[in-house]
């Protein structure tokens, strides 16, 4: 079997668990959050209580992870098929993962105040 260093688990068998490891974390906080919605008056007391909860913001920080994971897997797939030259597929992937990385540590900083 071959490894490629670019990709984020080590096979594609790993990658394809992340996939639906990921889907179903973000399935199942799209769910909960819809649930929320339809079932709660929803205004700023309500909403911040919600995020007041630790275990609501472990399960906003899975949320956000798997987010990233999910994507990079994803976009990492596809630029490896679409875009053949080594070069511009690295710029790609680089600037995808830095948006990324930004994007999970800007969440973070959202969640837990730091």
């Amino acid at each position: 079997m071959v490894n490629s260093v670019t990709n984020l688990g080590r096979s594609g068998v790993f990658d394809w668990l992340i996939q639906r490891v990921t889907a179903y974390v973000l399935a199942l906080y799209t769910v909960f959050l819809l649930g929320f919605m339809v079932t709660t008056d929803v205004n700023y007391e309500t909403w911040s209580s919600l995020f007041d909860q630790t275990w609501f913001r472990i399960f906003s920080l899975l949320a956000l992870l798997s987010i990233g994971a999910h994507a990079w897997v994803g976009l990492w797939t596809v630029t490896t098929d679409y875009i053949k030259a080594m070069g511009p597929r690295f710029l790609v992937q680089a600037a995808c993962g830095l948006t990324m990385f930004v994007y999970v540590v800007w969440g973070i900083q959202i969640l837990w105040g730091l």
